[in-house]
């Protein structure tokens, strides 16, 4: 598969179900308990079975529990079932294309609202967050930044208003301003712009790009800047 590369897309299924039946669990026990995982046996069960019922399970737990019930996430800003809406909606997606590009299938549109949000967690959530929470992981890709800005925005669709957020970051830090029914505070001169619609502004923030194709993300400013960046995203998402 060209974004897994040691994977089938068989592997690929058997993981997304493994991952919804974890999320299972992390919601049952609430956080109270750590699960051993993955249970015996699971290995053994057929990859497209296994999605079938853990995609039921997992949809069984979100739909019958209360939003605001303890939800075992591993985000403390947001310990709540309803964490795992948003993480599994996106995590379905990502994979969902991964999937497409590894058969070699046209990739079907992202909903604008949802490409947005995923963009929105990929800031917050995974970088943003981790930076502050795991500061040690970025030390090295942090180190020699002077201090920059980048300006990010999805383009403006029928169904979804253009959405910007700015990003700062500096040795150790790296803050997120803006985002969906959010402005920016100020109008900073950014050393990065990069601009595109919803659903390629995700791909690219995953790095879920179809190889040997051009990017339709835009990118005007530093490139040194825009590694940087890249090695943040990197290092928050592996």
């Amino acid at each position: 598969m060209p974004t897994c590369p040691d994977w089938t897309v068989a592997d690929l299924t058997r993981h997304v179900g493994q991952v919804y039946l974890h999320k299972v669990e992390c919601i049952r026990s609430g956080g109270e308990v750590e699960t051993d995982w993955p249970p015996a046996g699971l290995k053994d069960e057929e990859p497209v079975e296994l999605l079938d019922r853990a995609y039921g399970e997992l949809v069984a737990e979100l739909t019958t529990r209360d939003p605001d019930a303890p939800g075992g996430t591993w985000y403390p800003p947001d310990p709540t079932v309803g964490f795992w809406f948003r993480r599994m909606a996106q995590e379905s997606v990502i994979h969902r294309i991964d999937a497409e590009l590894g058969a070699g299938a046209a990739i079907a549109p992202v909903p604008a609202d949802l490409a947005v949000d995923g963009v929105d967690e990929l800031l917050r959530v995974f970088v943003g967050y981790s930076v502050e929470a795991w500061g040690d992981y970025f030390t090295e890709a942090l180190a020699d930044s002077p201090g920059r800005v980048y300006q990010i925005g999805t383009v403006a669709t029928a169904d979804m208003p253009s959405v910007g957020w700015v990003v700062r970051t500096s040795p150790g830090r790296f803050t997120v301003e803006g985002g969906p029914g959010e402005k920016p505070a100020g109008d900073p001169a950014p050393d990065v712009t990069i601009a595109g619609l919803p659903t390629d502004m995700l791909r690219w923030a995953w790095n879920r790009e179809t190889p040997g194709e051009p990017s339709r993300v835009t990118f005007e400013g530093s490139e040194a800047a825009l590694a940087e960046f890249g090695r943040c995203v990197v290092i928050a998402t592996q």
